[in-house]
């Protein structure tokens, strides 16, 4: 008992009070640590005696060992509590209440486990917060220390004091700057660094104690490495120096000093998603710089730049994946074709039951006692006749003091009278509204018992069944509709209640009370004494005896939230208080003072119904004024000499926190304290700690009595008051190992995973008790295992009222042995409670059915784990211990959730470092891996009517995303061990004829497809007109003049530009004219052409034609992003090699401006002509090509994978693809046709600009850049000039859904009629978007738009049209895939609505000419029907190939002459590049025969490989849009077989942290796949290109160069 050498004991008396009052203020926070410590120095100096110092055991506190002795030692003195006290550092306001749940042994064993996990170094990369939204953290840890300044024992000491220590890198001379961002990842709420606003072009200011990168290079080379920052002394990583030099080596393009560095989209932030721009990622063009492909760009990860801080943490976290999991609890589940999920083989090594069956045991018999009412109203009548001075119930107000007090006499007239009241004068004379056995809900606040004692007396009396409920208090309380469901299915229709209760009830403007959600009509009736009617005096209440008819309902909610009626009978209501008189010795005239709720459970049976009974005083302490005085209770107790208490572990650990040394306060008198909740895994740690600082003041160890109740069973089992002096019971030290797989197993090993549970006494009086295993048919335990108790007893519940169905299951339990044999005819009721009887009969508790997560076939207990997470400090962290503890269903089993309210003024490190404290105590004593662990600000989860957490709610709000938590950490990696084994791909080496029999075996035919034959023309001038497009519009300006080709329409729909043929050829000379003589252009040299939507793009186009150079249409900058759009544009001339520029004197301006120098050189841009106001000059001759091999023109586009691609494009090809399509969409000279697409590349510009010139047909061209100022306009323009084919592209047809969805009936009021669209195409180089085409069709059907009009075009960089829905041919189709088998490259068609479905859509015709076959990638081998292979495409308007400069030829030929392995070996075809199968379907095409459809999955280069499996971003993204109503749009990319998603949030920032669970689950629910990094961002960061195809791999690339400035980046563990 010493501290520093004082005796405490022996101190006198006034210096013991003022520790004890400086111990008290320390626990209220109203003093800080060290003013205690400096206060408390000073008041024992004078008294401390010197003595040697012994080195201190390891830890301070000594478990108790588990026999009898522990509980009745010595009681610790108050020094070691102030050790307790001291180690914590208690903030002012809260935190301190968190000690009820403290228990030495626990707090020991939670700090043994987080030592243990600190040996082993576990670095966790802390969440990414955008600073704006939350504080900021202070400077110094965002700035790396210098090398040689950060003093080393501060480092140090901030290293020690956190459990995350770094683990140290692969590579030593990386350590330091990774080290820095180790600590600040564990220090620190870290945002995206300062850089991420800032475009890739600009310096990063560098933080001043940081030295400057060492080495410099002499330009920026295209692909900037972000250096690292090294220390002078240090010379860069040798992988790193090898990187760079590697990388110089292959940057090719770089002719001038500053070359311009990759664009970056996302440093403009634009208020929607602003103009879409083509990004190449890298900027790596192909065909230029061939030495290296994407992925070894660069040395380190994947083409990454060494110090991005994003991979450093990716680092981090793939080293903590590293560290060895738990080793399963079974074999991996094996993913066959069904995914059926087997069950797990058991682990031999789990121990096992090894007792006897058990016995039941039975209760001592109730005693028969004479004088004993025959129904418990008849005792009421008899203490009203015969006592009617004697106080029945003492109310307290607010501040604790006494209220009033209702006598025996008083509560029996007031019932009688409610009786008469409700039986007689509700409603008319003649009708009775209320008849007995009719329910009525009783609503009363806690803080007037008095009305609900006479409101429930009162309907027993008048023989209807009380129904006890909540006040409600909103419309939003927790758990409110639920109520209704519970009064619906007792069917209560009048709701009776005070006066002042009804004031405060919530009421509509016009005065009357709310409709509650989901509650049924209700009467509501005031029961105060002046509303009520005095019967006759011939008047009398009708007291039969005891039967077994319901006397009253007590609500019961479950572990789902439903909230149910257990119905207890007449004459179980009378026994349970028989019972509980003689098990508590309840002597009349007793006073008791209760503090439970008295509307229910323990507050109800004791407080209400055996203490009238036994004619006992009832003081009641409304759990308003424990909250304002916890200590009011036992001053009560004091100041009436009461016998007996009523309470829970909270009240013990209130009453204890605020304890004064008040002489004045004697418990002596009490002999029994009913310890309500006494079945709680920290109930002993409460009641022994409440013994402690109360047994100096008379209590009595024996007079502590825990009990285990439920709604159901009601009382099961109580520790009867013992005998002065006689030894207390036994505790059971259990291994939470053993109980995990429900059997008992004392601990011994592994003191750390222990737990101490105390007895609750022997079954009740007159009871039956078994335990019985807790799922599948109630068979008997044995002896040695945890169970569920079951109870036969005249005194429990009857049934779940209104719930016959629910009711069989708990109520009527017969017992089976180990055969499945009955063990006899009566039939027990489940308690809900598990357990096992001990030595003596003893009944031992461990938990509630209701808290028991089960979790990989092992059965964990919510409040254990809620006990060990308060035993991790959480002073600092939690507020008020509010933390709930869960489980939801993911992936086949059961995931533990933790939720935690967190103090207002803890701060983000203390919180992450907190939760990854808990993650490894519960991993440590639990063997359970947590799956996500959220913090939520104060007081916002929802609440119980006493103030507890809503457990049901909090799970609902977690599932729907509704939480809104400030932090959160999820542990997919680690907890998640039932994945499918990852496939192991096959070796390639299949032979052909293994291929061909499989086929022929299988009955497949080959999968290959043919349009219509292209046919021969006749004419020779026909011949003459379609060899070459410039002699095709020579011809037409001479044959048909004024025949108008092109109309441009302005945002107002006014046509403000047109276009006749022979006007197109006038300007086409003029430009041919200007380049021959301005730009001295010799023939074959590119022109790049720049200019907006419209008709000189087009005569640009011909007057390049006109002079023999080849156009490169390149789309021009956005005026206000010109920082992300020039470099692309400067980028493909020159890779193009340009000699010269055409565009528009604005544009040309443009391109010479201030802010173009800002990002690009404009120095040494080529020739630049502007062809706004040309002379009327005509070239000398118009070029013609001597062969039609020659190329037309250069066609460059960005793919979705940020590749820059320039495809050459061959006269011949030209005149083939307009043919084809003429053909196709029946084009002629009469004809017209609406275009709303970007004419920069691919079939956009085919339409645009060649087709018409072909054809001769009028295109009415719709700029889509003018939809953002008229929505309608390309719809309204359809309807205005008929139009019967319209081609558009995603973008705008999603422009028009999200942005006229609403508008139809004003769209048709102003007469837009959609019926004349015979064919509306989306042109694309992608999977049809089905949802979307949906959506547009169903939406604008009201306009007469045909749901057989919307369809799609295909085409790749090889081959610009493979596919386009004409106007013949059956309409495209849909087909519903297995997505499982898609990923095993397997097409499997199942019906629609198949769980794993997938509709894909045929993407249109296949056009005149063209040949596809599906081809095995890897072995080069064709494949049979509805197989999954790439698309090989074979037609006369194939590109000739990519434009390269250094002239390698392999690529080129790989792609564009290609050779099948066997089969076919002749035929030349080009690579698409695209998944994709064919299917013979039952439509017959024109030619009569049956039509071969082709389905596009998805492009090659974007697919992911994980697992063994391929799987395609847009698959995986969908799922994920559908988490949360606030996700607007998604992309997925991989980064080391790490999975990313990042999501653009459209909602408030607050539901930013709510997405991350929701993707972790959708993902792995249905593609199997473990989400590693969630990164939420504003919307409109995805970059996606003028097509409306996402760019990943840029999005990639920003990610990682830490550039998107996001809301909250999440690392899953």
């Amino acid at each position: 008992m010493a501290d520093r050498g004082v005796e405490l004991s022996a101190l006198p008396k006034e210096v013991r009070d003022q520790l004890a009052e400086l111990d008290l203020e320390l626990s209220e926070g109203d003093i800080t640590q060290k003013g205690y410590e400096k206060k408390r120095t000073k008041l024992l100096a004078p008294y401390i005696i010197h003595t040697p110092v012994e080195p201190p055991p390891k830890n301070n506190v000594q478990p108790p060992a588990p026999s009898s002795s522990s509980s009745h030692g010595p009681p610790p003195s108050s020094s070691s509590r102030y050790r307790e006290r001291r180690s914590r550092k208690t903030h002012r306001n809260g935190g301190t209440r968190d000690d009820r749940y403290r228990s030495d042994i626990h707090s020991e064993a939670v700090q043994a486990a987080l030592a243990k996990h600190k040996e082993e170094k576990m670095a966790l990369p802390m969440p990414t917060k955008r600073r704006s939204t939350y504080v900021p953290s202070p400077i110094e840890t965002r700035t790396p220390p210098d090398s040689s300044s950060a003093s080393e024992d501060e480092t140090s000491a901030r290293r020690q004091s956190s459990v995350v220590v770094p683990i140290p890198l692969l590579n030593p001379n990386q350590q330091s700057p990774d080290c820095w961002i180790n600590r600040s990842a564990q220090g620190s709420s870290t945002s995206s660094s300062a850089s991420s606003t800032l475009s890739h072009g600009e310096a990063k200011p560098q933080p001043h104690n940081q030295p400057q990168p060492q080495y410099k290079p002499q330009y920026q080379p295209l692909y900037k490495p972000q250096y690292q920052p090294q220390p002078q002394h240090e010379p860069p990583p040798p992988h790193m120096a090898a990187a760079i030099t590697d990388m110089m080596a292959h940057s090719r393009i770089a002719p001038h000093e500053n070359s311009i560095p990759p664009p970056d989209v996302t440093a403009v932030a634009l208020p929607a998603r602003g103009p879409r721009v083509d990004l190449p990622s890298n900027t790596t063009a192909r065909g230029m710089s061939r030495g290296q492909s994407r992925s070894s760009m660069m040395e380190t990860a994947d083409g990454v730049p060494v110090n991005s801080r994003v991979s450093t943490k990716i680092q981090q976290l793939l080293n903590t994946l590293k560290r060895p999991k738990r080793p399963p609890l079974s074999e991996f589940f094996t993913d066959d074709s069904e995914e059926i999920v087997e069950v797990p083989q058991p682990d031999p090594n789990t121990p096992k039951p090894e007792g006897r069956q058990i016995i039941p045991v039975k209760g001592e018999p109730l005693g028969v006692v004479s004088n004993w009412p025959p129904a418990l109203q008849a005792a009421l009548a008899r203490w009203g006749a015969t006592q009617g001075k004697s106080p029945a119930l003492t109310a307290l107000d607010i501040t604790g003091k006494p209220l009033y007090t209702l006598t025996y006499g008083k509560l029996w007239s007031r019932s009688v009278k409610l009786a008469y009241t409700l039986l007689n004068k509700l409603g008319n004379k003649n009708e009775q509204i209320l008849k007995p056995g009719d329910r009525v809900a009783l609503v009363y606040p806690n803080s007037d018992p008095g009305m609900f004692w006479v409101a429930f007396y009162g309907c027993l009396l008048a023989e209807v069944i009380p129904v006890p409920i909540e006040v409600p208090l909103s419309r939003k309380d927790a758990g409110i509709s639920q109520v209704g469901f519970l009064l619906g299915s007792c069917g209560v229709g009048l709701a009776l209640t005070s006066e002042i209760c009804l004031k405060g009830l919530p009421k509509t403007p016009t005065g009357e009370i709310m409709q509650f959600k989901g509650w049924p009509r209700m009467k509501w009736v005031i029961t105060d004494s002046k509303y009520l009617t005095k019967p006759s005096k011939d008047w009398q209440p009708h007291i039969p005896t005891a039967n077994t008819d319901p006397a009253y309902i007590e609500y019961k909610a479950n572990k789902e939230g439903t909230v149910v009626g257990v119905a207890v009978s007449k004459v179980a209501m009378l026994t349970h208080c028989q019972a509980l008189t003689q098990a508590c010795n309840y002597c009349e005239g007793e006073t008791l003072v209760n503090v439970l709720d008295c509307k229910k459970d323990m507050g109800l049976w004791h407080g209400v119904l055996t203490a009238v009974m036994n004619r006992i005083h009832t003081i009641s302490v409304p759990y308003a004024v424990m909250k304002a005085c916890p200590l009011s209770w036992v001053q009560r107790v004091h100041i009436h000499k009461a016998r007996l208490a009523l309470v829970k572990c909270r009240d013990l650990h209130w009453a204890m926190m605020a304890h004064r040394e008040q002489r004045d306060i004697s418990l002596v008198s009490l002999r029994m304290l009913i310890v309500a909740d006494g079945a709680n895994p920290w109930s002993v740690s409460s009641c022994d700690a409440f013994l402690n600082v109360f047994q100096s003041h008379g209590l009595k160890p024996e007079v502590i009595c825990p009990c285990a109740t439920s709604p159901e069973a009601m009382t099961v089992a109580i520790r009867r008051p013992g005998l002065p002096g006689a030894p207390l019971p036994a505790r059971a030290v259990l291994s939470l190992g053993g109980l995990s797989h429900g059997v008992i197993r004392v601990n011994t090993e592994d003191k750390n995973s222990a737990l101490t549970v105390q007895d609750v006494g022997h079954v009740m009086p007159g009871a039956l008790m078994c335990i019985v295993k807790p799922d599948g048919p109630p068979q008997l335990c044995k002896t040695d295992e945890i169970g569920e108790i079951i109870i036969n007893s005249r005194a429990g519940g009857t049934m779940y009222y209104g719930l016959p169905g629910v009711t069989k299951n708990t109520f009527e339990v017969i017992p089976v042995n180990a055969n499945g044999v009955p063990i006899g005819e009566i039939p027990f009721v489940r308690s809900g409670l598990l357990g096992f009887v001990g030595p003596g009969s003893l009944i031992f508790v461990v938990g509630k059915i209701e808290g028991l997560l089960q979790v990989s076939g092992r059965r964990h207990n919510a409040d254990d784990l809620v006990a060990t997470a308060l035993a991790v400090e959480p002073v600092k962290t939690v507020y008020r211990g509010r933390i709930a503890v869960f489980s939801v269903t993911v992936f086949y089993d059961e995931r533990v959730v933790i939720v935690a309210e967190q103090r207002p003024d803890a701060s983000e490190e203390d919180s992450f470092q907190w939760m990854s404290r808990v993650l490894q105590a519960i991993d440590s004593i639990h063997q359970v891996g947590l799956y996500c662990l959220a913090l939520v600000p104060a007081n916002t989860l929802p609440k119980t009517p006493l103030g507890g957490i809503h457990i049901s709610d909090t799970k609902q709000f977690f599932l729907e995303g509704n939480l809104h938590p400030c932090n959160i950490l999820m542990c997919p990696h680690t907890c998640v061990t039932n994945l499918p084994k990852p496939r192991q791909k096959q070796p390639v080496g299949v032979g052909p004829a293994s291929v061909m029999v499989g086929n022929l075996v299988a009955g497949k035919r080959i999968a290959q497809a043919a349009g219509r034959e292209l046919g021969m023309i006749d004419d020779q001038d026909l011949v003459r007109k379609h060899q070459y497009l410039s002699e095709a519009l020579q011809w037409r300006a001479q044959t048909d003049a004024d025949h108008v080709l092109y109309v441009l329409l302005n945002a107002k729909g006014v046509a403000v530009s047109t276009a006749t043929c022979v006007q197109l050829h006038k300007r086409a000379e003029k430009i041919a004219a200007a380049l021959m003589e301005k730009g001295s252009i010799n023939t074959g040299e590119n022109v790049v052409l720049l200019y907006p939507p419209g008709i000189d793009l087009i005569a640009s186009f011909y007057g390049c034609l006109y002079a023999g150079c080849v156009p490169v249409n390149v789309r021009p900058p956005h005026p206000q992003n010109l920082g992300a759009t020039l470099p692309t544009v400067r980028m493909i001339i020159d890779v193009s090699k340009a000699a010269c520029i055409l565009t528009t004197q604005n544009l040309m301006r443009i391109l010479r401006s201030k802010e173009a120098a800002a990002s690009v050189n404009i120095k040494t841009w080529p020739t630049i002509i502007d062809t706004d106001d040309l002379p009327r000059r005509r070239p000398p001759q118009i070029y013609k090509p001597p062969t039609a091999e020659m190329i037309a023109y250069l066609d460059f586009s960005v793919s979705t994978t940020g590749m820059l691609t320039g495809v050459k494009i061959s006269h011949a090809a030209v005149s083939a693809l307009c043919r084809s399509i003429k053909l196709q969409c029946e084009l002629y000279s009469s004809r017209q046709i609406a275009i709303c697409l970007d004419p920069y590349c691919g079939l956009g510009f085919v339409l645009w600009c060649l087709a018409s010139v072909y054809s001769g047909h009028q295109s009415i061209l719709i700029p889509p850049f003018e939809l953002e100022s008229c929505l309608s306009l390309w719809l309204s323009s359809l309807s205005q000039y008929r139009v019967r084919d319209t081609f558009c592209s995603y973008s705008v047809m999603e422009f028009c859904t999200k942005g006229l969805g609403t508008q139809t009936e004003l769209l048709k009021a102003r007469g837009v009629n959609l019926s004349c669209v015979r064919s509306c195409v989306v042109i694309a180089e992608e999977r049809p978007r089905l949802a979307l085409t949906h959506s547009f069709s169903k939406l604008f059907k009201d306009l007469g738009l045909s749901t057989r009009a919307v369809s799609t075009a295909f085409g790749s960089r090889v081959n610009l049209a493979v596919c386009l829905q004409g106007t013949t041919g059956p309409d495209p189709c849909t087909v519903y895939v297995d997505m499982k088998s898609l990923r095993h490259d397997r097409v499997r068609l199942v019906e629609r609505g198949a769980p794993q479905s997938l509709p894909l859509m045929e993407s249109g015709k296949i056009l005149p000419g063209v040949r596809v076959i599906i081809v095995n990638p890897e072995t080069r081998g064709p494949l049979g029907d509805s197989h999954l292979g790439e698309i090989w495409v074979n037609s006369p308007h194939n590109a000739s190939g990519y434009y390269t400069i250094y002239g390698e030829e392999s690529l080129q030929a790989d792609h564009f002459n290609t050779k099948l392995s066997f089969g076919d070996p002749q035929t030349l075809w080009a690579r698409t590049g695209y998944l994709g199968f064919v299917k013979r379907t039952e439509l017959l095409d024109a030619s009569g025969d049956r039509h071969d459809a082709l389905f596009v999955v998805g492009s090659l280069d974007e697919t992911l490989e994980l697992r063994g499996l391929r799987y395609h971003p847009i698959d995986i993204e969908t799922s994920v849009s559908r988490a949360h109503r606030s996700i607007a749009e998604s992309a997925v990319f991989t980064w080391t077989n790490l999975l990313v998603v990042v999501s653009e949030l459209c909602g408030s920032e607050q539901d930013a942290l709510d997405l991350v669970p929701l993707i972790t689950n959708v993902v792995l629910e249905e593609h199997h796949l473990i989400v590693g990094v969630v990164v939420i961002v504003d919307p409109g960061v995805i970059p996606i290109n003028s097509r409306g195809e996402k760019q990943r791999m840029h999005l990639r690339d920003s990610f990682l160069a830490d550039q998107l400035d996001p809301i909250y980046v999440a690392y899953n563990m």
